[in-house]
């Protein structure tokens, strides 16, 4: 394992730990206190929340992958030939993130098996309940979270310059997990770094082959475009 992918595994796992640890014990009461915030607050939240999902994530950028393949193809042209490669690379870098995300969220939450909020009155906050293959114990992590933390952190690592514009976008969704009731606030942080993760171990795969991402001198993937013009 490239030593960079490491440490930066490392920080992030240490990260969510210690936002998870801190935040757990806080998790009744502030989920209770979001979920009665005023209704325009939580209408606002309930209708910007789905923008979260994996399934147009994934369904979406593989079918741009589709249509960026063919249009590679059928292109032989040499002048368009690098463009059309970066054209079909981008959704890919994409969709494998969201994809990768999606797998690991499933394993974990099949794994915990956390009750959601809603059960609240009846289990409390930390029942755990692992392989129920139901949906009201899938609450750690939050797959919402961890897929706006894959999609934003796929932006980040392509436009760094932008970070905190999609940090902000993120928390956006994940905040809204806990006011709509879905989640508590550990199970939000878990799956933004989840996410953040995939997205960062992609960008390195991807670096590996050239794609879309070189490493720099300290053994980091940045966007090509970003490199020296002698690095490329």
């Amino acid at each position: 394992m490239n030593r960079s992918l490491a440490t930066s595994s490392l920080w992030i796992f240490a990260a969510t730990v210690v936002l998870v640890v801190a935040l757990v014990p806080f998790d009744p009461a502030i989920s209770q206190r979001a979920q009665g915030l005023p209704g325009a607050v939580v209408t606002f939240n309930q209708r910007i929340t789905d923008f979260g999902t994996f399934a147009w994530m994934i369904y979406g950028s593989g079918l741009l992958v589709i249509l960026a393949y063919v249009a590679y193809r059928i292109s032989r042209n040499e002048t368009l030939t690098g463009r059309t490669r970066t054209a079909w690379r981008l959704p890919l870098y994409f969709f494998v993130t969201t994809g990768a995300t999606s797998a690991l969220v499933h394993l974990f939450k099949l794994i915990v098996g956390r009750a959601r909020p809603e059960l609240f009155a009846e289990h409390g906050a930390y029942s755990l309940t692992p392989f129920a293959y139901d949906n009201l114990y899938a609450s750690f992590p939050s797959g919402h979270s961890a897929a706006v933390g894959a999609f934003f952190g796929a932006f980040s690592m392509l436009v760094p310059r932008l970070r905190p514009l999609f940090l902000v976008g993120a928390l956006m969704i994940g905040i809204s997990r806990v006011i709509v009731g879905a989640h508590y606030p550990s199970d939000v942080a878990a799956g933004l770094l989840l996410g953040l993760w995939t997205a960062v171990a992609t960008a390195f795969v991807f670096a590996r082959k050239e794609w879309l991402f070189r490493f720099n001198e300290n053994g980091w993937p940045l966007p090509k475009s970003l490199l020296p013009a002698k690095a490329q």
